[in-house]
């Protein structure tokens, strides 16, 4: 089989993989690290999830169904980044949940470039608003790209504020939370063709996907993984904006709070955030004086990606994990033992995340049957795993 055509399939059974039912960006990564390739990934799926206890097996696109989705996204003048290709966000790829799959719209270059997120409320105020685009003007100039999410309030102004610099140093990321045909709000449709014709929009999302309030905190880590720093403009405190501080801090990247009056609810959030630690902005020049050159060492993730190699050196293998095929591994000697590994993990589990290797601890079985496991559970649709090498259980039983 001709190199591209094996470079093409390849991509299509990633797609498929990053696609598939119980399969969330976490998992992604444990089955290609374990089967070597997306392909041999996908024709154990079934297998594991009945494994798991699931009595249908998990729904998975076809390769029709890929086909479909690269050219929905390459007629909007976009195209896929997947995990593993040597352009894919290199901070983004740190984190545990990288995004299998990202849909870019724009620039791909600036994705590797160094840049500080700059976030806060929808309701801002005028004088938060009028902060936020005089920051992300400063620190255009400066050389940094300036990342959002393109939401009302704090958002628009700080990708308003890059914008103003001018070419070519007014450069910004909009990391959205829906398809790249589906602009959030609404309104934002012009604002988000301005971003993509002199920056770059991202999403993790397929074309045709309607922004829904789960995909935000989604959007949010996104957000925190491109940048070395988030600086935070008028949050309340339960502003969706302290989610993205905390996955940042989670990340190992700084965390900035410009400060506000005690008096309006829009800041407290930010103001808690500087009781915290976080670093106090009055101007850019607080920022410049204090983002790293590089994230703060962080605890290696527990599922950590293969290796990457060059896929001309392996032709059969995925683009990016070209990592040897090895045999399956089943770590359990019998249907009975599978049986009582599945049921301890559980009962160790609840609603509420566990720290995988806290199960590991309290787990009788070894550390490769629980591993072993918590995918088949997680592909049952009984576990799900979450970032910082957690999991929880989930209480709807499997179909």
């Amino acid at each position: 089989m001709p190199k591209q055509a094996t470079h093409e399939q390849a991509t299509i059974d990633r797609l498929r993989l990053a696609r598939a039912e119980g399969v969330g960006p976490v998992t992604y990564r444990r089955l290609l690290a374990r089967f070597a390739t997306a392909a041999a990934a996908l024709r154990a799926l079934p297998r594991l999830a009945q494994a798991g206890g699931k009595a249908s097996p998990p729904n998975v696109p076809t390769e029709a169904d890929a086909a479909a989705e690269l050219e929905r996204t390459a007629a909007l003048g976009a195209r896929l980044i997947l995990l593993g290709d040597a352009d894919y966000p290199p901070l983004l790829a740190l984190l545990d949940d990288a995004p299998p799959v990202l849909a870019v719209l724009g620039d791909p270059t600036l994705l590797a470039v160094r840049a500080v997120a700059l976030v806060g409320g929808r309701n801002a105020s005028v004088n938060g608003s009028r902060i936020a685009e005089d920051l992300a003007a400063e620190l255009a100039r400066a050389g940094l790209v300036v990342v959002s999410g393109m939401a009302r309030g704090i958002d628009a102004a700080a990708h308003a504020g890059a914008l103003s610099v001018g070419h070519p140093l007014g450069r910004t990321i909009a990391v959205v939370a829906g398809g790249l045909d589906c602009p959030y709000p609404s309104e934002h449709a012009e604002l988000q063709r301005r971003i993509a014709a002199a920056g770059t929009v991202v999403t993790e999302a397929p074309p045709g996907t309607v922004p829904q309030s789960r995909h935000f905190p989604r959007r949010n880590r996104i957000i925190a993984g491109l940048s070395l720093g988030v600086v935070v403009v008028e949050a309340a405190l339960r502003s969706g904006s302290l989610i993205t501080a905390r996955l940042a801090t989670e990340a190992g990247r700084e965390v900035f709070a410009v400060p506000g009056s005690p008096l309006d609810p829009r800041s407290r959030g930010a103001n808690d955030l500087i009781r915290q630690g976080a670093a106090l902005v009055e101007t850019a020049a607080d920022v410049l004086a204090n983002l790293p050159d590089h994230p703060a060492a962080t605890p290696a993730p527990l599922f950590a990606p293969p290796p990457l190699s060059d896929p001309q050196t392996a032709p059969d293998a995925a683009p990016g994990f070209a990592e040897p095929p090895r045999p399956d591994p089943d770590f359990r000697d019998s249907a009975l033992e599978r049986a009582a590994v599945h049921a301890q993990v559980l009962d160790l589990l609840g609603p509420s995340p566990t720290q995988v290797d806290a199960v590991l601890r309290r787990c009788q079985f070894s550390a490769p049957a629980v591993m072993a496991a918590l995918l088949e559970l997680e592909l049952a649709g009984r576990v799900e795993t979450l970032p910082g090498g957690r999991v929880a259980a989930l209480s709807d039983p499997p179909a």
